[in-house]
């Protein structure tokens, strides 16, 4: 089992993340080259394990274990009807994602697909708006019952914000404890592409507009209500350091999502972006510690269009385009198999040397 140290604060959370291993990775790449295949013939995979190499600091590298953290919370914005649904349907989701299924605990995507790749799921109210009943697969880090609406006023305090950071750090050394070396951030929480795209048009300059999708599935006249009240939030507030930008705009899942990246991180574990939420999370992250990006790997670009503009600011490549907008970290756990596949061929397969095949350079 990894014993991992717990930051006195989020400064140190911070000081502790260091870039991914030069060194390392360039043994890899040399390594790349001489593999049994046509220069480049695996594409987008060689970068890929070229990378890991360099966060597990292994030219030979060899993640095992595949953990998703899903943090919900509610967000006062959903009572604006920014949203399709009801905020009611937040707790009714943590209970499917702890639900007993013939199939296995949990009876929601992420469940699903967590089980098919092997991932395992940690459940966390990050700030749920109901009574939660006890289960022993709850990881309970809520510091209030939602966030207020940060159309009319600041979402959350400072000290909650780095509450919830740390409470998200706090898990991700529990899940690498538990023998994971891949980190996926997943959340719940209805309203939450709004503080999401609240965040990215702070923090990128951009209007509204540019970055506020259909979330769970908005008509025009919704998509068009929403986007204002975004512009009210951004309205109200100047707030432009990565901190005060996340407590003023944010959500409670986002916090703690934010410190499962840096922790997983400092920790020198591979971080999988599921989608623009995490994203939102991801952007404060890197402002925070520079170094972060090192670490993070792209699922997919989901449905939201301010998502592609993330990704192109942080200038990282997604692995795949399925049009997912569901969250909980599903984009990531199916992206997880992609990042295993892509160490196991820097791995396991031989040189043209090692196997005596004419064409090596």
């Amino acid at each position: 089992m990894t014993s991992a140290p717990t930051p006195a604060d989020l400064s140190d959370l911070i000081a502790a993340i260091r870039p991914a291993d030069p060194a390392v990775m360039a043994r890899a790449r040399a390594r790349q080259a001489q593999l049994t295949k046509p220069p480049g013939a695996l594409g987008d995979l060689e970068d890929l394990a070229v990378r890991l190499a360099g966060v597990l600091g292994n030219e030979r590298p060899d993640p095992r274990g595949v953990a998703v953290l899903v943090a919900a919370g509610d967000h006062g914005v959903a009572r604006s009807g920014v949203s399709a649904f009801p905020p009611e349907v937040t707790p009714a989701m943590v209970a499917n994602f702890l639900a007993d299924t013939p199939a296995g605990p949990g009876g929601a995507a992420v469940n699903a697909l967590a089980r098919t790749v092997g991932a395992r799921v940690y459940v966390m109210d990050a700030g749920v708006n109901a009574d939660l009943p006890d289960h022993p697969a709850l990881v309970r880090a809520a510091v209030r019952r939602g966030t207020h609406d940060l159309s009319v006023q600041a979402a959350m305090t400072p000290a909650e914000a780095q509450t919830l950071i740390l409470a998200g750090a706090a898990l991700a050394r529990r899940a690498v404890a538990d023998g994971a070396d891949l980190v996926i951030p997943g959340e719940m929480g209805i309203g939450n592409t709004t503080p999401a795209a609240a965040i990215t048009a702070r923090l990128l300059n951009l209007d509204p507009a540019q970055v506020t999708g259909r979330g769970t599935g908005v008509d025009d006249a919704r998509l068009a209500h929403k986007a204002q009240v975004i512009r009210a939030a951004l309205n109200r507030t100047p707030a432009s350091a990565p901190l005060a930008v996340l407590a003023e705009l944010g959500g409670f899942e986002i916090a703690a999502m934010l410190g499962m990246m840096l922790q997983a991180a400092a920790l020198r574990r591979a971080v999988i972006l599921d989608g623009f939420v995490e994203g939102s999370a991801a952007l404060i992250g890197v402002q925070l510690a520079p170094h972060l990006r090192d670490y993070l790997f792209p699922a997919g670009q989901c449905a939201e269009v301010g998502h592609g503009a993330q990704l192109a600011h942080l200038g990282l490549r997604p692995m795949f385009q399925l049009n997912l907008r569901l969250g909980e970290g599903t984009g990531g756990v199916l992206a997880a198999p992609l990042l295993l596949g892509a160490a196991a061929t820097l791995r396991e397969m031989r040189t043209f040397e090692e196997a005596s095949v004419p064409g090596g350079a």
